[in-house]
C-alpha cells in the first residue's frame, strides 16, 4: 500500500513518490508572532504534526521545517505601542508559541527558521528576480511584476481579470500594476528594525520570506508544502511565483491545505472577536482530547468547535484511558497485525485521521470484551499505543491522566471533594457491614452530586459524570 495525498495544485489525490536521496522535505507555514495562537491555528499545526508522525511511522526520513514570521507590520506596530523592541516582542511570542505547541503535544520541527535570520537569502532571491526581469525596484521598494509571470494563479485558479478588477494600490505603494506585490519594503522613519540592501534600508515583504527559508533548508525544490486553506491566495500563490520565477524549478511537488475551524458554524475571525486562544482552551479541556476533536473531521474539511463536541472528545479519551488502565499489566504477545493494517489503510488515504480514529475505537471495543487470552489483549494494547503514537495520544500513564481529568472535572463542576471522600468512606463501611441498602443510598447521593462510583478489585474508584 502506498500513501496517496490530495494535491491542491492538481486538485486530485496523487501517490506520494519515493523522495530523492536524502530526507523527504516538509515545509509548513508557521505563526506570525504578534499574538497567541487560536484553536484554528492549532488545528492546522496539529494536522501537519500527524502528517509528519505518520510519514516517519511508515519509514520515511523526514526533514520538517516550520517557520516563524518575526518581521511584520503588526509586530512593529505592537512593539512600539508597548515600548519594546521588535526583536524582544517577537521573541516573547515565539517562546509562547513553543509552550503552546508542547502543551498540545506536537513534535518539534527539525528546523524553526525565522525571517530576521534569513535576510541575506531574501536579498539574493530578489536580486535573481530582478535579473530575470520579473521584479523591479521603485523608490526603495521592490515589487514582483505579476504580468511577467504567465503561470501566476496556477495554485488558486483565480481569474486574473477578476483579480485586477478587485485590486487597489495602497497609499505609499509605487507599483507599476495593481497585482504586483512587495518583495522588499523601504524602511519608514519610525521603524527601528531594518536591514541594508542594494535598494536602501528596508525589510522583507511577507511572501518572500518562505521562499528564502524553504530554499535554504530544503532546496529549490522539495516535497510537501503545507498550511491553512486561507494561505492558498495570495501567500502560497506568490511563493510559487517568486520561487519558480527565480529558480526556474517547481517549488513543491505536493501542496496540502487544512480546512477552517468555526465556532458553532461561525468562522473564527480576529476582526469579529470570536476567537478562542489555544492556551485558554487547554485550561478547560485535556490536550489529547482536543487533538481527538481535531481528528474527528478530515483535515481538508471544515470543523465546527462547540462545547458538546469537546465534551464528547474528553469523554472518549476518558473511556480510552480507563480501558488502558484495565489492561495495564498485559504484556507479551504479537502485535495486532490486522488492526495496524486497517489503521495504515486509513492513513494512507490522504492521512484520513477520522477513519484511523474509527479503527482505534473498534480496537478499544475489543479490549473491553471479556477475554482470558492475555497475549491477544497485550497485542491489542501494543497496537493501540502505536496508533496513539501517530495521533499524539496515550502519552501519559493511565492513572496520571485519569487523576488529572478528575481534578479538572471537579473544578469545572464545583464538586466538594472532601464530601465525596466522606461519603465513599461511609459506603465502604456500609459494604463491609453488609448494609447494602445504606451502600445504595450513598451511591444515589453521590450520583446526585454528579459522581459515579465503580467497584473494582482494587477498591472503590470514582469519576465525575458528564454534565
Amino acid at each position: 500500500m502506498t500513501i496517496r495525498l490530495f494535491n491542491t495544485l492538481t486538485m486530485q489525490k496523487e501517490t506520494l513518490l519515493p523522495p530523492p536521496p536524502g530526507p523527504l522535505g516538509v515545509y509548513v507555514c508557521g505563526p506570525t508572532v504578534y499574538h497567541w495562537i487560536h484553536i484554528g491555528n492549532a488545528r492546522t499545526f496539529a494536522a501537519f504534526d500527524v502528517v509528519v508522525r505518520y510519514l516517519r511511522y511508515r519509514g520515511y526520513q523526514v526533514k520538517y521545517v516550520r517557520n516563524y514570521t518575526d518581521v511584520d507590520d503588526r509586530i512593529l506596530a505592537r512593539a512600539r505601542e508597548q515600548g519594546k523592541t521588535a526583536q524582544a516582542f517577537a521573541q516573547f511570542f515565539i517562546d509562547e508559541f513553543r509552550a503552546d505547541a508542547r502543551a498540545l503535544k506536537m513534535v518539534p520541527p527539525d528546523v524553526e527558521p525565522r525571517v530576521s535570520e534569513h535576510v541575506d537569502e531574501i536579498v539574493s532571491i530578489i536580486q535573481a528576480l530582478i535579473a530575470r526581469g520579473v521584479a523591479y525596484e521603485s523608490r526603495g521598494d521592490v515589487y514582483f511584476q505579476v504580468s511577467k509571470y504567465p503561470a501566476y494563479a496556477k495554485l488558486s485558479r483565480r481569474n486574473l481579470d477578476d483579480l485586477v478588477a478587485g485590486a487597489r494600490v495602497e497609499p505609499g505603494e509605487q507599483k507599476r500594476e495593481p497585482l504586483d506585490f512587495a518583495l522588499w519594503k523601504a524602511a519608514k522613519p519610525e521603524e527601528t528594525w531594518s536591514w541594508d540592501s542594494p535598494w536602501g534600508k528596508g525589510r522583507p515583504g511577507w511572501h518572500i520570506e518562505c521562499s528564502a527559508m524553504s530554499r535554504k533548508h530544503l532546496g529549490e525544490s522539495f516535497d510537501i508544502h503545507g498550511g491553512a486553506l486561507d494561505l492558498i491566495f495570495p501567500h502560497h500563490e506568490n511563493e510559487i511565483a517568486q520561487s519558480e520565477g527565480a529558480s526556474g524549478k517547481p517549488l513543491a511537488r505536493y501542496w496540502m491545505h487544512c480546512g477552517f475551524l468555526d465556532l458553532e458554524n461561525v468562522k473564527m475571525s480576529k476582526s469579529l472577536g470570536n476567537i478562542v486562544l489555544l492556551r485558554d482552551a487547554l485550561k478547560q479541556v485535556d490536550a489529547e482530547a482536543l487533538r481527538l476533536f481535531f481528528f474527528s473531521t478530515h483535515y481538508r474539511n471544515q470543523l465546527s468547535f462547540s462545547e458538546k463536541a469537546i465534551a464528547d472528545a474528553e469523554l472518549r479519551m476518558e473511556y480510552f484511558y480507563e480501558t488502558l488502565r484495565k489492561v495495564d499489566g498485559a504484556a507479551g504477545g504479537p502485535e495486532a497485525a490486522q488492526v495496524l493494517a486497517d489503521f495504515e489503510a486509513a492513513m494512507d488515504d490522504d492521512f484520513n485521521a477520522p477513519a484511523a480514529a474509527a479503527v482505534l475505537s473498534e480496537l478499544f471495543a475489543e479490549l473491553n470484551k471479556p477475554s482470558k487470552d492475555k497475549a491477544k489483549m497485550a497485542g491489542l494494547k501494543r497496537a493501540a499505543l502505536r496508533i496513539g503514537g501517530v495521533l499524539g495520544l496515550f502519552e501519559d500513564a493511565p492513572e496520571a491522566w485519569l487523576e488529572r481529568h478528575r481534578e479538572r472535572m471537579v473544578r469545572q463542576r464545583d464538586i466538594d471533594e472532601a464530601k465525596v471522600k466522606a461519603l465513599l468512606d461511609g459506603r465502604a463501611a456500609a459494604r463491609a457491614a453488609k448494609d447494602y441498602q445504606a451502600s445504595d443510598r450513598i451511591r444515589d447521593e453521590l450520583k446526585a452530586m454528579g459522581v459515579e462510583v465503580m467497584d473494582t478489585p482494587q477498591g472503590q474508584r470514582w469519576r465525575v459524570l458528564p454534565g
